[in-house]
């Protein structure tokens, strides 16, 4: 079995080698985001304190997000929208045809898949298309400030502005987007080239470290996307850009933007260098007091789009708890719970990555076929774990909290929290706690999830979750068979 388990762990890193082209720089230190602290408890053991998940960095989670997101997801959730003048008529769109696009544009959004607008692009593409409001002073540009999550359609609908906007015949810089890494730069530049694929007259540039130009050279090409600092470069000192001609602005992540030492007070001497009729759009997943600040600086006189979050709930999940004194005894439970009932595929959180590497180890030499997430792996490698995960090539997918923000896989009926989401400080994670085991419940399908509790601490955090939700988690005897498979009817 442990050569299969090695046989497996070869394929995940070939699968992740064959995404390549995006291997994440360590050395690109100006466009790294410093890490943020991710919740973790103080672990029961002190040789495990060195190997805490306390490290994720926001730009990477985003990153893998867009990287194992082959469609849109399916969202049934509300968006408002608070336009700046509420007399103005609200324009929303159910087809690319009603945009009035330039053929070259609408053969390039088809032939992406894109067959009609998602949400969010119903809404933002009519004021990111508009045409300048007149006001006393000149013109004033439709300004978009919209909140939307990862696989909603936003990078496409800001492209697709960015490529509305362009006059071709013009060879200099007309519109900017900015994005706080090089790697998510590159996937808005991939998203830009198939956008415009028979629009082959406008050209992009990308303003990234290490993309060296001559001194005292102006790019021609109409559409430049890049990280803050090289772009601020770009702009102010080495003068490639002239940010008096910019007439669209795009500032994608913001949430992310902000975590990044450094990135706020660049993007905000990008924008005071651009003409007051620049059109200004800025996204983000997320609208923290921080970010909400950050936006308006960068968004004068803003139009508002939100999509409301999916309202994850546990209402068609059953839950139980499992009353264990070590990992071994939490093992001799899963395999028991493996031995009762048909799982079609199942998550099981791990506090440490020493743990889940253990685990996916003794399952795998179980013979169960497994996946491992954990931490220290690239971006790609990750991405590629979680394909294989979703084509049903491992049934079963090892992962410490950090790795599985955003996992949506439809099959999963089983979620074993092998060790209980605590924060920092050891008190309980609730929201966690939702997000890992909401994942079984989607889709209005019925989920199951298991709680492993090895001592008295561990049972005193399962009572306060359980308090929190107001719903009350069963206890479950793994040694009794027929108790297990009740469960699952």
């Amino acid at each position: 079995m442990a050569e299969s388990w090695a046989l497996a762990v070869d394929e995940q890193e070939a699968a992740a080698e064959s995404l390549g082209g995006l291997q994440i720089k360590e050395k690109e230190k100006e466009e790294k985001p410093k890490a943020e602290a991710n919740g973790t408890a103080k672990p029961e053991e002190e040789g495990e304190k060195q190997d805490e998940e306390d490290k994720e960095d926001k730009a990477a989670q985003s990153l893998l997000n867009k990287l194992i997101r082959s469609n849109l997801v399916n969202t049934t959730n509300q968006v408002e929208v608070l336009q700046r003048d509420p007399n103005s008529p609200l324009y929303s769109v159910k087809s690319f045809e009603e945009l009035r696009l330039k053929p070259q544009l609408l053969q390039g959004v088809y032939a992406m898949g894109f067959n009609r607008p998602s949400k969010i692009q119903e809404n933002a593409l009519p004021m990111m298309l508009a045409e300048p409001v007149c006001v006393p002073s000149g013109s004033s540009p439709q300004n978009l400030i919209a909140q939307s999550q990862s696989g909603t359609g936003k990078t496409a609908a800001f492209v697709l502005a960015m490529l509305s906007h362009v006059d071709a015949s013009r060879k200099w810089p007309q519109c900017l987007c900015v994005s706080p890494t090089y790697e998510l730069a590159l996937q808005t530049g991939k998203v830009i080239e198939q956008m415009g694929t028979f629009y082959p007259e406008v050209k992009l540039a990308y303003a990234i470290r290490g993309n060296k130009l001559d001194r005292g050279m102006k790019i021609q090409e109409q559409i430049v996307i890049g990280t803050p600092g090289t772009v601020l470069d770009w702009c102010a000192k080495l003068r490639f850009i002239d940010p008096k001609k910019i007439m669209v602005f795009v500032l994608d992540e913001a949430d992310v933007m902000i975590a990044t030492q450094g990135h706020q007070d660049q993007s905000i001497r990008i924008q005071r260098l651009l003409p007051q009729n620049c059109q200004m759009l800025l996204f983000s997943a997320t609208f923290e007091d921080s970010v909400w600040r950050f936006a308006q600086r960068i968004v004068p006189d803003p139009n508002i789009i939100k999509l409301k979050r999916e309202e994850e709930t546990l209402d068609t999940i059953k839950q139980y708890y499992v009353l264990c004194n070590c990992k071994e005894e939490k093992f001799t439970a899963l395999c028991n719970i493996y031995g009762a009932i048909t799982i079609a595929q199942a998550m099981i959180f791990c506090h440490t990555r020493k743990t889940a590497g253990w685990l996916a180890g003794e399952l795998s030499r179980e013979g169960h076929q497994v996946a491992l997430l954990s931490g220290e792996m690239m971006v790609e490698q990750r991405a590629a774990v979680i394909d294989r995960f979703r084509d049903g090539k491992e049934k079963v997918l090892v992962t410490t909290n950090v790795c599985a923000r955003g996992i949506d896989v439809e099959q999963v009926s089983v979620v074993i929290n092998f060790d209980l989401p605590v924060d920092r400080d050891g008190n309980p994670d609730n929201e966690t706690y939702l997000h890992r085991i909401g994942r079984t419940g989607r889709f209005g399908k019925r989920g199951l999830a298991v709680n492993m509790v090895d001592s008295k601490h561990s049972m005193n955090i399962l009572n306060r979750i359980q308090d929190h939700f107001n719903k009350k988690i069963e206890k479950l005897n793994t040694d009794d068979l027929d108790e297990i498979e009740k469960i699952a009817n």
